[in-house]
């Protein structure tokens, strides 16, 4: 039997809702050399296994949960190909996708592509989803791509385990977090020549949100201090090295813009907190009811995620804003 020109792995939990719509999108894709498509049904608690086998695709039963890396690995050991593309149950790849990362693997070991929210949803303020529009140090495996010996050379992917010991394994059921960004930097340690493929393109499904679980989410920001501490080399991509991203800095500054006006009851200092209006908050209409609504999620996330990330550089013993 030939071997195709490239394994294409979707791990998948609980997903019989959007599964369909994936694997609709991996029957068109176009690419010479044909495919070999696995999904990898992590121990779902739905009829996710029996969705994909209905579209007649190859499914990998896991007996236990093993988590989005767990699942990744064996579809690695279930498929041949000498490359390896991935992407989620929840996204929808364009046509054009699969293609597009095969001629970027031509000149590079791992490929990384554009993901855009679902174009037939209007995504609301506090909506979840997905936004890529350049390479991400977090290596997302929403959109990437890798050449078995490299996955084979970093050994597949591995549980991270934020603010465990080295060579504590939590259990899948206790959340994932970084397993793709320690895959993607730990292929770069290696040599592995890194590119970004705007043509492989994907849409990530919108999902629903209000502002309290929008709000809450943001504690997931815990976690950073711990990543960046397994993989040091993320200072190099972070904003003056110690802020998580340009939003938390303007934030932070805006904070500190607010305490020193109080302290010294001048409005002056609070020059520092324009950047972070005019960027991050709802500048238009904000005395409407809506208008404050959305402002007052938006300073109480960002509120939360500095509490998240002060807890986090405590438990790491890294500093992160």
């Amino acid at each position: 039997m030939d071997v195709p020109a490239v394994s294409v792995i979707v791990p998948a939990r609980n997903s019989s809702v959007t599964l369909p719509r994936t694997l609709a999108a991996l029957a068109d894709v176009e690419i010479d050399g044909g495919m070999e498509l696995v999904v990898v049904d992590d121990a779902s608690d739905d009829d996710t296994a029996a969705v994909a086998e209905r579209a007649g695709v190859r499914v990998v039963r896991l007996g236990r949960q093993a988590g989005p890396a767990g699942a990744r690995n064996a579809g690695i050991a279930a498929t041949r190909a000498p490359l390896i593309a991935f992407t989620d149950a929840d996204c929808v790849p364009t046509a054009r996708w699969l293609g597009a990362l095969v001629r970027g693997l031509e000149t590079a070991d791992l490929v990384t592509g554009p993901v855009h929210p679902d174009p037939e949803v209007r995504v609301g303020p506090f909506d979840r989803t997905l936004r890529l529009t350049a390479a991400s140090p977090r290596f997302e495996t929403a959109n990437l791509a890798v050449r078995r010996s490299i996955a084979d050379r970093v050994g597949g992917f591995e549980p991270f385990v934020p603010g465990a010991e080295p060579g504590i394994r939590p259990r899948p059921d206790q959340g994932h977090f970084g397993e793709d960004a320690v895959f993607g930097w730990r292929a770069r340690r290696i040599g592995a020549r890194i590119a970004f493929v705007p043509d492989a393109l994907v849409h990530h499904a919108v999902f629903p949100r209000g502002p309290r679980a929008f709000v809450a989410e943001r504690w997931r920001l815990r976690f950073f201090p711990a990543l960046v501490r397994e993989i040091p080399e993320l200072r190099t991509v972070l904003p003056q090295r110690v802020f998580l991203s340009a939003r938390t800095c303007r934030f932070d500054a805006a904070l500190l813009g607010a305490a020193a006006a109080a302290q010294r009851r001048r409005a002056w200092p609070m020059v520092l907190a324009l950047p972070y209006v005019r960027r991050d908050l709802r500048t238009w209409a904000p005395a409407t009811r809506s208008g404050i609504r959305e402002n007052a999620a938006l300073i109480a996330a960002d509120a939360v995620g500095l509490a998240a990330l002060l807890r986090g550089a405590v438990a790491a013993r890294r500093v992160l804003l």
